[in-house]
């Protein structure tokens, strides 16, 4: 843990954001951080560490706040819950957290954990056991500008077909077996709330979340600057896409992807497979019209949570009743 709070590792991600030098001085002060960081540590440490640090600050740390805001004031989260107080953890305004709650959030947790375990592994495979390069690049010489978005655009468009792909056809098979786990586990919740984002069987979390993540990086080779850039604005939209708010920083670009999401769950699985809804659009699987105005957007979630309403309703078995004595 000494790499993650060492000096170099948390000037990366602060001297940009907080010194208030010259854009000339603060790439120099940045190389001089990147340098420092590469030679006094093994590759693999960087990029693990790195790879938490990101997680941490962009999406651990925002959600977990998301999170216990629900928990300790819902009478000021429900006034920007979409689903109101459907929305939040509890359901209620009034209602006290549950165990399944907190079991929910141990376990999205747990997953961004095993993702980094499973990113541990395969750089070991490569590296040690096979005597191969690295999956990323990590190296003292720094990204071009035209590199880095070239590779984002890359990594992201090959996201979204993989994430698409596997979502609809390994998640919402009949013929798969991760189908079960899948609407066991994530379709179980009721609504979409923080931290939820990660949360799912870890099997299924692997195939769906890891792997549409990490093998973009590794197919491009990502320097390592490249992939925490492209980590951290995965991290935004997953944290804000599951938060449930109504209220977005950009409501025209993550509202919408929040409204997918809520959607998505609401109706079953009924469509809305990818992350950005590019290919949804393309094969015909968009669910909901995606309403820009928030009037719009809130009425068609509220008609899909009663929709939900009524199936559960319908598929839950009568309750016998009593005769009564004479």
């Amino acid at each position: 843990m000494d790499a993650l709070f060492s000096i170099p590792m948390l000037s990366l991600f602060l001297i940009p954001a907080m010194s208030s030098y010259t854009t000339t001085l603060n790439l120099i002060f940045f190389y001089m951080t990147w340098t420092t960081l590469v030679l006094s540590h093994p590759p693999i440490r960087v990029e693990l560490f790195g790879t938490l640090m990101v997680r941490l600050l962009f999406y651990i740390l925002p959600s977990l706040l998301f999170f216990l805001f629900d928990i300790l004031t819902p009478s000021a989260a429900v006034v920007i819950k979409a689903q109101g107080e459907a929305g939040l953890p509890s359901g209620k305004k009034r209602g006290k957290i549950r165990l399944k709650e907190v079991k929910v959030a141990g376990w999205a947790l747990a997953n961004v954990v095993l993702g980094i375990v499973a990113q541990a592994a395969i750089e070991n495979t490569q590296t040690a056991l096979f005597g191969m390069r690295s999956a990323l690049k990590i190296s003292i010489r720094l990204p071009m500008p035209f590199d880095i978005v070239k590779d984002m655009l890359c990594g992201l468009l090959v996201r979204e077909i993989l994430a698409y792909t596997i979502h609809r056809y390994a998640l919402h098979s009949k013929r798969s077996p991760l189908t079960k786990y899948h609407y066991t586990w994530y379709h179980g919740l009721r609504t979409p709330f923080p931290l939820t984002g990660h949360y799912d069987h870890p099997l299924v979390y692997l195939v769906a979340n890891f792997l549409p993540t990490y093998l973009p990086a590794m197919l491009f080779r990502f320097h390592m600057l490249t992939y925490l850039f492209y980590l951290s604005v995965l991290s935004i939209e997953e944290t804000f896409a599951f938060s449930g708010y109504s209220v977005m920083p950009t409501s025209f670009f993550l509202g919408g992807l929040a409204r997918r999401t809520d959607i998505h769950l609401l109706s079953g699985g009924q469509g809305n497979f990818g992350p950005w809804g590019i290919l949804d659009w393309i094969c015909g699987t968009t669910v909901g019209n995606g309403g820009d105005e928030d009037g719009e957007a809130g009425e068609e979630v509220q008609r899909y949570m009663e929709q939900s309403t009524r199936q559960t309703r319908e598929a839950r078995p009568p309750v016998p009743v009593k005769g009564r004595r004479k």
